[in-house]
């Protein structure tokens, strides 16, 4: 049985990575932080459609809990799998804040950072032991940090995306030697939970970021995670050190 990580699937892309990866078979082991009851809807969702999935709580913001989360992971996918490794990791987990750079704090910046960048800099450390050679990562990135994307007041959230892309190119040189493919994905506009459900609260934003978006839309989570999803298959086997921005052409 293959098996997949996936941070943060409570909602929005995260939970559509991880029901489209077990579409494909694979089972999955997804993380939540505050919100348990969306965990527990996409276990429910991917079991209902005929795939296995286990919930367990992970705040990427928390690296001293990544050993004892690692050992949980270890516990788990033994007792649900019997396996003692896993496949691929999607690191998802995000926070969104903005602000104009005169008025970012250092409260504001550090959080950013520590969710952002440093917590799966180190997970993806910790959970590398675990990780079967031929394996793959997945992390999201923002099109915030590329040039179609960049608009004011995400000066803090881009740069940690940013660097989350530059991660990604060194873990896919460093672990090309055990065959580890390492991508990003850079989403646009999505329909999400993010910024404190920014999408539900103000939908009189859309039209504008609709107007932006070449497709003439916002994106939808179904949209990244079916990329995510195809990143880790078989079908992506010859793609590694990549970010591939998925915005419907947002910026052009």
């Amino acid at each position: 049985m293959q098996v997949a990580i996936v941070t943060g699937a409570s909602s929005g892309i995260g939970q559509n990575a991880a029901i489209q990866i077990a579409r494909r078979g694979i089972g999955v082991l997804l993380t939540y932080s505050n919100n348990q009851e969306g965990g527990e809807e996409t276990v429910r969702l991917i079991e209902e459609a005929g795939g296995q999935a286990i919930a367990l709580r992970l705040d990427v913001g928390r690296t001293e809990t990544f050993a004892a989360f690692t050992e949980d992971v270890r516990e788990a996918i033994e007792t649900k799998w019997n396996v003692s490794s896993f496949q691929y990791l999607v690191n998802n987990a995000g926070v969104a804040e903005s602000a104009l750079f005169a008025d970012t704090t250092e409260e504001m910046f550090d959080t950013l950072s520590r969710v952002l960048f440093k917590g799966p800099y180190f997970l993806t450390q910790s959970l590398l032991p675990l990780l079967d050679d031929g394996g793959a990562i997945v992390t999201t990135g923002s099109n915030s940090a590329i040039s179609t994307g960049i608009d004011a007041g995400y000066s803090a959230y881009a740069s940690m995306k940013g660097a989350v892309m530059v991660m990604t190119r060194y873990l896919a040189k460093e672990l090309s030697g055990r065959g580890i493919r390492v991508n990003c994905v850079a989403p646009g506009s999505t329909r999400t939970r993010l910024a404190n459900d920014a999408f539900s609260k103000y939908p009189e934003v859309i039209p504008a970021l609709a107007a932006k978006t070449a497709l003439g839309r916002v994106g939808e989570p179904d949209d990244i995670g079916k990329v995510i999803a195809f990143l880790l298959s078989d079908e992506g086997a010859w793609i590694t050190a990549q970010t591939i921005e998925v915005s419907g052409g947002f910026g052009l």
